[in-house]
Order: structure tokens, then sequence, then C-alpha cells
């Protein structure tokens, strides 16, 4: 399916990782750990990239995230702004979290937490008793995507713990630090 989609707000989650929000298109259902193929037109250019969706179908609008890596696709969303349109092709992806799991660990580094995002936000907003715990690691605590949205979820879902460890981290940092590793050493 694919179908035009207007910007409704753009959000800044670090200083290179910015996320879009669509007006979700009518007759668009998509399950969590998918993604879909996003066309942004400005500057009479015409890109398109597969994304994430990073948005739960609990929510009323579409997300993606993307890291800005400087190429064309990253800046054209870059320069993004509400009320400009882009087309949704899809969605496409098969893994999908089955609702009646009791425990879950998920490991992610990076912008690589993107799907894992919307995992969480339907678990939480379903009210599923499946236990989650999530490792996520960043080289900066600056570089973390989506802490606001974790920290809110595990003050609302007893179930999901979220251990962010920093690799290089600040004088200030006061969390996890180090690689996650197998033990050895």
């Amino acid at each position: 399916m694919q179908q035009k989609a207007k910007v409704t707000q753009v959000v800044r989650r670090t200083k290179d990782v910015k996320s879009i929000r669509f007006r979700r298109p009518k007759g668009f259902n998509y399950l969590f750990w998918q993604w879909a193929f996003i066309t942004i037109d400005n500057e009479n250019m015409q890109k398109t990239e597969p994304l994430s969706i990073t948005s739960s179908p609990t929510e009323d609008f579409l997300e993606v995230t993307k890291k800005l890596t400087g190429h064309e696709f990253s800046n054209a969303m870059d320069a993004i702004n509400v009320g400009d349109r882009g087309t949704i092709r899809g969605p496409y992806g098969k893994l999908i979290l089955q609702e009646n799991h009791e425990k879950i660990c998920m490991l992610s580094g990076g912008i690589g937490i993107t799907h894992l995002r919307s995992m969480i936000r339907y678990s939480t907003d379903k009210g599923l008793k499946t236990s989650i715990i999530l490792l996520y690691f960043n080289l900066f605590e600056d570089s973390i995507a989506f802490k606001n949205d974790f920290d809110e979820m595990q003050n609302r879902n007893l179930d999901f713990k979220a251990f962010i460890t920093i690799t290089r981290p600040s004088l200030a940092w006061k969390g996890l630090t180090g690689r996650i590793n197998m033990g050895r050493g």
C-alpha cells in the first residue's frame, strides 16, 4: 500500500537522530517491528529509503526515526517540517513479538533501538504481562534515543526495565558504563 501522509510533528531525539510523525493514513495497519519505504519530496528532489516504524500500532500517528548521517536522504529528512508531506509504502517485515511470551531480553546499540521502541510501547500500552529487559548501549549519554520514552514506560509498566550503558561517559554520567560483553577477562 502506498499513501501520502502529512507531517504532524518533528521530534529531535538526539543531536543526530530525528523522528518524523505522520498523520496515520487511513487503512494503514501495521504491527510493531515493521518498516516502510518513506519518500520525501523537497527542493525538487525525491528521496526514498526504508525506515523502521518506531510508533506502536496503539498510537494515533505513524512515526519513523533516522540517524542523520549527512547523505542526501538524511539531509532531506533533516529539512522536513510540520505540514510537509511524504509518501509511505508498506508495511513490510514479519518478525513480531508474540503476546504470550513471559520473558524477553532485548539487546541494542545506538540507532538499532528503533524497532524495539515500537515493541516496548505496544507491550506497555496493551498492559501485557511480558517481562521485558532492555540492554541498550551508546557511546555517549547525549546519543541515547528514546531515553524519555523508556523512562516513562518504566514508570507505567513494572514488567519493563531498561539498562542503559555508555562506553564513553562524561564525568557527569551517573549510570552504567562499559561495553556489554560475555563477561570474560
